[in-house]
């Protein structure tokens, strides 16, 4: 990990959303709209920054197939992004699928790499998964570092795999299994 994100790790926490977190999450969503626009996948008829966004991810954190956090700023709370893990296998699979994002103000200040380490953690010490996989853009270089920085493998190219500002996106697959973090 580098130095300074090892400080940063323990500037900040995981908690999950709820209803309280409205306004300051979609503030911060609408303060970061142009910078997750690229991407982020929409849903038709949805605002990504809107009430409706928020109450079907309130929805999806009680989904016992996601696991969803905010990730915190320690010394006042401030939501600083998120991070979820989806489409939670256990059985012969034991797996999910990784996804996070930092808000506009907070970028490139290892927020995003401190709240994936403790994504990280829960995935495997408490839920006992054994991998986990992160499907990124190409060109999001800066979300690819993350996950190069906590010790994911490049396992591949996903061709148009996901639908982002109306076109399908190819995305890496990018991998980190249990047994590897746990050498980290």
């Amino acid at each position: 990990m580098k130095r300074g994100v090892k400080k940063v790790a323990t500037q900040v926490s995981l908690r999950k959303p709820t209803a309280r977190d409205r306004d300051e999450l979609l503030a911060l969503r609408r303060a970061s709209r142009a910078f997750l626009r690229p991407w982020e996948p929409r849903f038709a008829g949805i605002d990504p920054c809107g009430d409706e966004w928020f109450d079907g991810y309130l929805k999806g954190a009680r989904s016992k197939s996601n696991a969803r956090f905010l990730v915190c700023r320690r010394e006042d709370g401030a939501i600083v992004g998120g991070a979820n893990l989806s489409q939670i296998f256990h059985g012969p699979l034991c797996s999910a699928y990784l996804g996070y994002w930092t808000g506009a103000p907070y970028v490139r200040l290892g927020y995003a790499t401190a709240g994936v380490q403790l994504v990280l953690r829960r995935a495997f010490r408490e839920l006992g998964l054994h991998r986990v996989e992160a499907n990124i853009i190409p060109t999001n270089t800066h979300s690819i570092a993350v996950v190069q920085r906590l010790g994911f493998r490049k396992e591949g190219l996903a061709r148009r795999y996901l639908k982002i500002a109306g076109r399908w996106r190819d995305h890496e697959r990018w991998a980190l299994l249990r047994d590897d973090f746990k050498r980290r």
